[in-house]
């Protein structure tokens, strides 16, 4: 069954339709450029409302030890999304002892990650586009046809530009393992819609 991962979550009602809908992982942003971005509090105050369901997935940008450490403090996380190296990963696997996956962004089969390299999965999308203020896909589709050839031996997620009508597709042409999706499930910047979500899991479940 293809995992499916909710990201960007921000009020109770994104994560009760979260969990209600039997998302595999639900994404806390740290940046604080993003609309969806929730303090270390808030994000332990959302991750209470529901023991178990969705594995906690934190979302970082180039984050050093104690950016990690200052949100560990308030809220356990099961997974760390970065947008860092593959030096930086392997530190912070080493150094916080939890799975730790790489967001890739890809326009050609170069950017592909090496075989020896040390994240736990990947985020894969397309890579920002010229004059982006935030890293990441911004919405903006990947290439299918390209990610069709992505086979590495750790989980994947594909990102970037899906939404509930276009992710069944997407799945058939990449053949990927797992989606992520933020703006696509909103109705607004950082508004997600607790219909849109059911919609997204059961579509990619379909």
């Amino acid at each position: 069954m293809t995992k499916v991962k909710i990201c960007g979550i921000n009020s109770p009602e994104a994560f009760d339709a979260t969990v209600q809908a039997g998302a595999d992982y639900l994404g806390f942003v740290f940046f604080p450029p993003s609309p969806r971005y929730v303090t270390p509090a808030e994000a332990a105050l959302l991750s209470a409302r529901a023991q178990g369901g969705p594995l906690r997935v934190g979302l970082f940008v180039n984050p050093g030890f104690d950016e990690i450490d200052a949100v560990l403090q308030s809220v356990s996380l099961d997974i760390l999304q970065v947008h860092a190296s593959p030096a930086a990963v392997t530190a912070l696997r080493d150094r916080f002892g939890r799975p730790v996956w790489r967001q890739l962004g890809v326009t050609s089969a170069a950017d592909f990650p090496a075989k020896d390299e040390h994240a736990d999965g990947y985020v894969v999308e397309a890579k920002p586009p010229p004059g982006a203020t935030r890293p990441g896909g911004n919405a903006v589709k990947a290439d299918w046809a390209l990610l069709s050839t992505f086979r590495p031996a750790k989980l994947w997620l594909l990102a970037g530009g899906l939404n509930p009508g276009n992710v069944a597709e997407a799945i058939a042409q990449t053949g990927t393992p797992g989606v992520d999706v933020s703006s696509g499930v909103e109705t607004a910047p950082g508004k997600k819609s607790p219909e849109l979500i059911r919609a997204f899991v059961k579509a990619a479940r379909g």
